[in-house]
């Protein structure tokens, strides 16, 4: 089948597709939303949005269907970390990341307690490259420190984690079928690779074991974001 066909065919969003509002303020990203259309359902607030008004606008998103993912990567002691985690999990979103260490992790999957909020761990951020993680002091090549961090999570009784394209069937093979693998960092081929070190095209990472995908300035950046969001559904439809 064709781009074209595929674009034809992709009537609905893809509820893998996860497009990130990463913006500073809140009515810009209504806007981006509102440009987006119906070519998504899933949507990443990040740090920028929680410094302004995100949790209004994770409560609107989610009022009108949307699926949302908070993307604040908790990190703090344990009491502090199950306490946000447990006042998150009553807003009815969707995802949240926490950082991966065991005693994180484990206070947030307490705090959600038997909510529908998924905990994720990130592993490695997909900016840093082995260079990176040498000049930060660690002995270990991404790909190790992410294996490792995984198996924390899947003990510490996380969801799923975020884990770059390239660690994506590592962490499928690490945590099953049904474990969340979250990758950012996807590009695809007609798109600027930006800051991502570890970037794959959305139709690599989904064969690799993802079973969600961040891509977000190939369409916010784009001069028509629905369109850029339908092409990249069409590619996602093929696997």
């Amino acid at each position: 089948m064709t781009l074209t066909a595929r674009l034809d065919a992709a009537v609905a969003c893809d509820p893998r597709l996860i497009v990130p509002l990463a913006l500073p303020m809140v009515d810009q990203a209504r806007e981006m939303v509102a440009a987006i259309g119906e070519a998504a359902s899933f949507y990443k607030i990040g740090l920028e949005l929680f410094a302004s008004d995100g949790m209004t606008l994770a409560r609107e998103l989610k009022a009108q269907g949307k699926q949302i993912f908070l993307d604040w990567k908790l990190h703090d002691i344990g009491t502090t970390v199950q306490r946000s985690a447990a006042v998150l999990a009553e807003s009815g979103c969707d995802f949240l990341t926490v950082h991966g260490e065991p005693q994180v992790m484990a206070a947030a999957v307490r705090g959600r307690g038997r909510s529908s909020l998924k905990v994720l761990a990130v592993t490695v951020l997909t900016s840093l490259s082995d260079v990176d993680l040498m000049e930060m002091g660690f002995t270990e090549t991404a790909r190790s420190l992410v294996e490792r961090r995984i198996h924390h999570a899947v003990a510490a009784g996380c969801d799923g984690v975020i884990a770059s394209p390239h660690e994506a069937q590592l962490a499928r093979a690490i945590g099953g079928p049904d474990f969340l693998v979250v990758t950012p960092g996807v590009r695809p081929d007609w798109a600027a690779k930006n800051d991502q070190a570890r970037a794959a095209t959305p139709a690599q990472a989904l064969q690799a074991g993802a079973s969600h995908i961040v891509c977000g300035r190939p369409i916010t950046g784009a001069n028509d974001p629905q369109a850029a969001a339908q092409r990249i559904v069409a590619e996602m439809a093929a696997v």
